[in-house]
């Protein structure tokens, strides 16, 4: 029997949601994790079109993109938009799940897909993260209960080192501490300044083992008042497979500006806002950088890389300008929906895995539903 938890573990592990921007709310939005899961469907947005199609189509989890309630909400009432989506989802059965700026971080995720669809092998990305960020610890333990402490944080996940395990390190000397009229001291007496032989161990661990490695430390540890400190190492990751924001690739051949132009618009899923370029149309371009999504605030780091045209989405007029203006690479600027939704095939595949059955919703949530031109 599958879950909605079973299906929450393996998108959390091929988009860890620590990838996610600060800003960002991903994860299970409603529904129950025990809930059992028979068909999972897909979309790039929830809304009310596709919340009804979920409940219609009998199935039990909604995975999508765009989280429903990235910003605040005081109501969600069955008569407020997002309210009547949540009721819908809920009276139907079905769990409802975000993966965002994790999965367009995450490899492969949705700048992949995207590179793969305009023409190039995803490469670097434009902003790099570390996909798994490492921290050391150091905690000072009461000499006699070190390797009881040891212990427990090795079994919480700690310790691990390329292919060595229950790495650490271990100095002595005194700690001194005086228990206030409230504390409860395992050593000493309340108001006496007291001094202990202890071991400081020092060990690394994964920056996503954070929360069990501190529960197992304070579980393990004999002191009220455990002294200890985290803190995260800077990463050197491979840029050409490190996880981040964009990617950067190129054509096999030089193509006109033009012709790649027409060739994004063939590959990408068809919108009333089509795809539109700015830059010399005969320019010849084969690097390309692509950012999937709102993509603007990367023109800058784009500058930089060298590349010959830049392909996001929901560009704006002064920032282009001044972008071009400034030596900038050509840009094209395509529907946010259509740069993002291929991904909604690459999720499903994953969950696929489980056993569960999988469809995607091909209700197009492109808010643009016309367009024209003088005649």
């Amino acid at each position: 029997m599958t879950t909605v938890g079973d299906i929450r573990a393996v998108l959390d592990q091929a988009y860890p949601p620590h990838l996610a921007e600060s800003w960002d709310k991903v994860g299970l939005i409603c529904g129950s994790p025990e809930a059992t899961v028979t068909k999972v469907a897909f979309a790039l947005d929830c809304t009310q079109a596709v919340a009804e199609r979920a409940v219609e189509m009998g199935v039990q989890m909604l995975v999508v993109h765009h989280p429903l309630l990235l910003k605040g909400v005081t109501s969600v009432a069955a008569d407020t938009p997002k309210g009547k989506v949540i009721h819908t989802l809920l009276t139907g059965g079905v769990a409802l799940f975000a993966a965002h700026t994790n999965a367009d971080s995450a490899r492969p995720g949705v700048n992949d897909r995207l590179a793969e669809l305009v023409g190039i092998t995803p490469g670097r990305p434009i902003l790099p993260k570390a996909a798994t960020g490492t921290d050391k610890w150091g905690v000072m333990v009461p000499t006699a209960d070190v390797e009881a402490v040891k212990a427990a944080i090795f079994a919480a996940g700690a310790g691990a080192i390329g292919d060595y395990s229950e790495c650490a390190f271990s100095f002595s000397g005194e700690g001194q501490f005086r228990p206030d009229n409230n504390a409860n001291p395992t050593i000493g007496s309340v108001g006496e300044l007291e001094k202990v032989a202890e071991t400081r161990v020092e060990f690394v661990a994964p920056v996503t083992a954070r929360r069990e490695i501190h529960a197992a430390l304070l579980d393990s540890h004999p002191y009220e008042e455990p002294a200890f400190d985290c803190v995260t190492m800077e990463s050197f990751p491979d840029l050409s497979t490190a996880c981040g924001l964009g990617r950067v690739g190129e054509l096999p051949e030089p193509i006109t500006l033009r012709e790649f132009t027409q060739q994004v618009a063939n590959a990408l899923p068809v919108t009333e806002w089509g795809v539109r370029a700015a830059g010399d149309p005969d320019q010849m371009v084969q690097k390309v950088a692509v950012s999937s999504g709102s993509g603007d605030s990367f023109l800058d780091a784009v500058t930089s890389l060298g590349v010959d045209v830049y392909v996001t989405s929901d560009l704006r007029h002064h920032p282009v300008d001044e972008y071009l203006r400034a030596g900038g690479p050509a840009v094209i600027d395509t529907a946010h929906w259509a740069s993002e939704f291929p991904w909604c095939a690459q999720a499903a595949e994953i969950v696929a895995t489980t056993g569960v059955a999988t469809e995607i919703i091909d209700i197009r949530t492109d808010p643009w539903t016309l367009s024209a031109h003088a005649q």
